[in-house]
């Protein structure tokens, strides 16, 4: 008996999301898609009970919350984070041929989602146990452990309880948007937290000289409420480009905007024709960022894990030597954890303005190791999203044949057809990734507007650009009926 046949009642028996019979009108996926993103912004808002108050521990996944959604002691603490984690586990999976699942087989796609939702279950508790268990990131209420003669086991036991239901409630959510809503629902989550970010890092205004947001400072620089140097001394120069100015910030995130845009647009176009009706062409897009930038989440998530392993081994680990890791209030100073962990913003390395101690060249090594990283780990997700999300040159060709259409000047053949696809799209593929992973540590370097990382901007302006694509052909199905049996078949 394979592991499959053992495994088939648990995991055709995983709770899931009814698909829709039939078509679903646009406003009503408007609605579901609206409703939880709403569900979504009131549970970042929702704390955890029986955290203590006033000195919670850091947030870890501070750095990542861009990209991992969430927020810091809510209900949705580990945010899109087990997801994306079983998500890699199974791309590795699949891309060494060690599952075995046919996802054009119905049977095995029933399998892989009930196996892809029970690896994400694994992967709640393989998170947020060490996390409400290990060290000092969600430290319970001691108050409430007296009252309620429980000791601060029993809440620590009721934190973890708390945000299991929130890591199994944004997998459904994610469910939901992506059987009856627009878009996918993990798309939407980096979008919102990313744009609450942005718009803060424009329009809040607090305390001026404090973090006010950029269109703030700037009017209090006008007004003279805000004092900055001379622009004609480095001084004043550093600090309207690198400082409260944020120019340069500006700058970066209008660049990342438009250069993604571009590359969007930027596609080889294979012309088509029906074999049975004459005169009906169209042409098949193959994007520069041909994988999208969704990869990107699996790349950086496996730098997360890294970053956390790192975190829980100070914790545990008492006489843990100095080039494996040095830490100080809860932020890693050196070692091996430290050229591992990514650039997250200018005081990283621009020791040459006394943002930072550290010596040039082991930043240099750092920033190093975090392009390599980025860019052979963008590129190789990359190829391995294409494959496992039908998008390769023998899905695509399959799609092409199934259509009905057919490549002019080549036989109708799913084998022609694959061998065209295949002197294009495994290529755009690994420019594209690798490009994509080169773009987000050049702007995590130069800084946004918000501290956004600069993965989270290239996902949030990418999705969105997506999703403006989404809402256009399903409102040209709308108006026109025969275009859905089109895009159907």
């Amino acid at each position: 008996m394979g592991w499959k046949e053992a495994a088939e009642p648990v995991l055709t028996r995983m709770p899931s999301v009814t698909r829709p019979e039939g078509h679903v009108p646009f406003r009503r996926k408007l609605g579901w898609t609206a409703g939880i993103l709403v569900l979504y912004f009131f549970l970042t808002n929702v704390t955890m009970f029986g955290l203590q108050t006033g000195g919670q521990g850091g947030d870890f996944y501070g750095q990542f919350r861009s990209i991992l959604a969430g927020s810091q002691g809510s209900i949705l603490q580990l945010g899109i984070g087990p997801i994306v984690t079983a998500s890699i586990v199974l791309q590795l999976l699949g891309g060494a041929d060690l599952l075995g699942l046919d996802t054009n087989d119905p049977r095995d796609q029933v399998l892989y989602q009930g196996l892809q939702k029970l690896l994400v279950v694994v992967m709640i508790c393989l998170t947020g146990l060490p996390m409400v268990f290990g060290g000092n990131f969600l430290p319970p209420s001691e108050a409430l452990a007296q009252s309620l003669g429980i000791g601060t086991g029993g809440v620590r036991g009721i934190i973890f309880a708390q945000m299991f239901v929130g890591g199994v409630l944004i997998l459904f959510m994610d469910e939901i948007v992506s059987k009856w809503g627009v878009g996918s629902g993990v798309g939407l989550f980096i979008i919102a937290g990313v744009s609450q970010q942005l718009v803060a890092g424009l329009f809040s205004w607090q305390s001026l000289g404090g973090q006010s947001g950029f269109i703030p400072t700037w009017i209090g620089i006008v007004t003279g409420a805000v004092e900055i140097g001379s622009p004609l001394t480095a001084g004043g120069l550093s600090d309207i480009f690198l400082g409260q100015g944020q120019i340069l910030a500006l700058i970066t995130t209008l660049l990342i905007f438009g250069i993604v845009v571009y590359a969007e647009s930027v596609r080889v176009e294979i012309p088509l024709s029906h074999a049975n009706v004459k005169g009906a062409r169209g042409r098949f897009p193959v994007k520069l960022i041909y994988a999208s930038v969704l990869p990107m989440i699996l790349v950086r998530a496996l730098q997360a894990n890294l970053q956390f392993l790192g975190q829980i081994l100070n914790n545990w680990w008492a006489g843990m030597p100095a080039w494996i890791g040095q830490y100080s209030q809860g932020q890693v100073t050196g070692g091996l954890f430290w050229y591992i962990a990514p650039i997250q913003s200018r005081q990283d390395w621009m020791w040459f303005l006394g943002f930072t101690s550290q010596e040039p060249g082991a930043i240099a090594v750092r920033v190093l190791i975090d392009l390599i990283f980025m860019i052979i780990g963008g590129a190789i997700f990359a190829i391995f999203w294409v494959e496992t999300t039908g998008m390769g040159p023998e899905a695509t060709a399959k799609q092409i044949q199934n259509s009905g259409m057919q490549i002019p000047g080549f036989r109708r053949n799913p084998q022609v057809i694959e061998k065209v696809m295949e002197r294009y799209i495994p290529q755009v593929t690994v420019i594209g990734g690798a490009l994509v992973g080169l773009l987000a540590v050049l702007a995590n370097m130069l800084g946004t507007i918000g501290g956004v990382s600069g993965t989270g901007l290239l996902l949030t302006v990418s999705i969105t650009y997506k999703l403006y694509e989404e809402i256009a052909e399903e409102q040209l199905m709308e108006m026109h009926p025969m275009m859905r049996e089109m895009f159907n078949n």
